[in-house]
């Protein structure tokens, strides 16, 4: 008999139909386990470690998704998926079809499950390839809400604590294997000092030009599109965005136009191929200035257009600026160092000149130290900070900015993500070309659950157009329509 028809024989009644069932037989194999019977014998009941391992796994799971409405679908390391949750084995069970497989490859993966006090072990435990999600990651994500809330009765969570670390110590090895690394920011950001800034960019922005080109639009653009339809492609989202940018501001044949974090150029080559401006570009990212200054060049734009390696705290001059754009950078820039951010732009900017600053925001200020923050500091953004609209807009008047026009965007940001989700999935295996199967699972999860937060409304993000407070400060028209007209209409 192979080794697979033995773990069925000695299962019995399979423990994936009835993960709840079967405690009598499974205690005498727990015991058994207690006798330090190695992980490749036989306990003294016959039964193989593993078998136990498996069934255990099972009981355990069905715990800790027993209040969860509706069922879903899990899979061990051996053996087919099986139903969990408050309707697992109810009749509606049958109607209702998982729209995901979650997948736990060895045993240790189900203790961080349970055991894990830091949520962050169970994201690693996916950036490992040790827990796995097979179907809709956004509806898997959802999962997340009912951890957190999860009340289970003391006894109960007890017991289940007590299950875990029983099959934590028939598994020892798997839990070594637990232990290597998965892609992180090993240096704190405590400053945002412009070396922790500059390391924390190039941590991001650094990992591949290629593997950016694989998800992103035709001109590289990393931040939301502007989507008039639901249905519009990311290309058209990101030109209309490029193109919306560009007419807020105003620009006009021969003015100078700074772009704060210009990234692989975008907005720098658009605004001078089609308002004719003289367009500089600043980044930190030295892979992203190498392919701006290559699309420059390739666009015939070097008498016009320029970029360079250079901290937004080091820009020379005084009115310098006709326009000035910001777009998905400051959120890099950290909440201490928002006073010095603007005042440095109000410093640059012309007395008539316009400046539109485009970023993320969070519901509430302040950045707390929280599981999601931490998530987004460890793996993601070293240096992101997030912090309130009406805080922004007070830093931004107590700057001597006044404040002309504020428009919400974030449904723009949730398509733009969910785009790029799956963009990236379709790319799976090109994209392992250009980096490990755990950076690429890094960017799928931090941009799916990121497109989850901006359809929840706990992040936002808003273009902020304003103009320097005074006599002299730019006269913008009466109402919005300059916005939409056709550039001949423009006055």
């Amino acid at each position: 008999m192979s080794n697979q028809r033995s773990k069925q024989a000695a299962m019995g009644n399979s423990a994936y139909s009835d993960p709840l069932g079967g405690r009598t037989r499974l205690t005498r194999e727990m015991d058994a386990a207690d006798t330090g019977a190695s992980a490749n014998s036989v306990a003294a009941t016959g039964v193989p470690i593993a078998c136990c391992s498996e069934e255990l796994a099972a009981e355990l799971l069905g715990k800790v998704f027993a209040e969860l409405p509706g069922p879903i679908a899990v899979r061990l390391w051996s053996g087919p998926a099986f139903k969990v949750g408050a309707e697992a084995s109810g009749a509606s069970s049958a109607r209702a079809e998982p729209r995901f497989i979650l997948v736990f490859r060895n045993p240790q993966a189900v203790c961080t499950l349970v055991l894990g006090r830091d949520p962050l072990r169970l994201v690693e435990a996916y950036f490992r390839g040790d827990v796995d999600i097979e179907g809709d990651l956004f509806a898997a994500l959802c999962l997340k809400d009912h951890l957190e809330s999860m009340k289970v009765p003391l006894r109960d969570r007890l017991k289940s604590v007590l299950m875990a670390l029983k099959l934590g110590s028939l598994n020892r090895q798997a839990a070594e294997a637990a232990r290597n690394s998965v892609p992180s920011h090993g240096r704190e950001v405590r400053s945002h000092s412009k070396d922790e800034n500059r390391d924390a960019i190039q941590f991001h922005y650094d990992v591949s030009n290629e593997f950016y080109r694989l998800w992103l639009d035709r001109a590289m653009v990393y931040s939301c599109g502007y989507f008039e339809r639901p249905d519009l492609g990311i290309d058209d989202a990101q030109q209309a965005k490029l193109e919306y940018i560009c007419r807020k501001l105003r620009l006009r044949p021969g003015e100078r136009f700074l772009d704060i974090g210009c990234g692989w150029g975008a907005l720098v080559i658009y605004a001078a191929q089609h308002y004719d401006v003289h367009a500089h570009g600043i980044t930190l990212s030295e892979k992203q200035l190498n392919v701006a200054r290559r699309r420059i060049a390739d666009a015939g734009l070097e008498d016009r257009v320029s970029v360079e390696l250079r901290d937004y705290r080091d820009l020379p001059g005084h009115e310098a600026y006709d326009k000035v754009a910001s777009v998905g950078m400051f959120e890099h820039v950290g909440l201490k160092n928002l006073p010095l951010y603007f005042s440095t732009v109000h410093r640059v900017l012309k007395p008539t000149g316009l400046f539109l600053n485009h970023g993320i925001t969070h519901e509430s200020a302040g950045w707390e130290d929280n599981p999601s923050t931490r998530f987004i500091n460890r793996y993601v953004f070293p240096d992101g900070e997030l912090d309130s609209i009406s805080s922004i807009q007070g830093h931004m008047e107590r700057t001597r900015f006044e404040i002309a026009d504020v428009e919400a965007l974030r449904s723009h940001y949730a398509l733009t993500l969910r785009a790029w989700v799956r963009r990236l999935e379709r790319r799976y295996g090109r994209a392992l070309e250009y980096v490990s199967d755990a950076t690429y699972r890094v960017w799928r999860l931090y941009m799916a659950a990121s497109a989850l937060e901006f359809e929840s409304g706990h992040l936002g993000i808003y273009q902020v157009l304003a103009s320097k407070r005074g006599p002299y400060h730019a006269r913008l028209p009466l109402t919005r329509r300059h916005l939409y007209e056709e550039e001949a209409a423009l006055p």
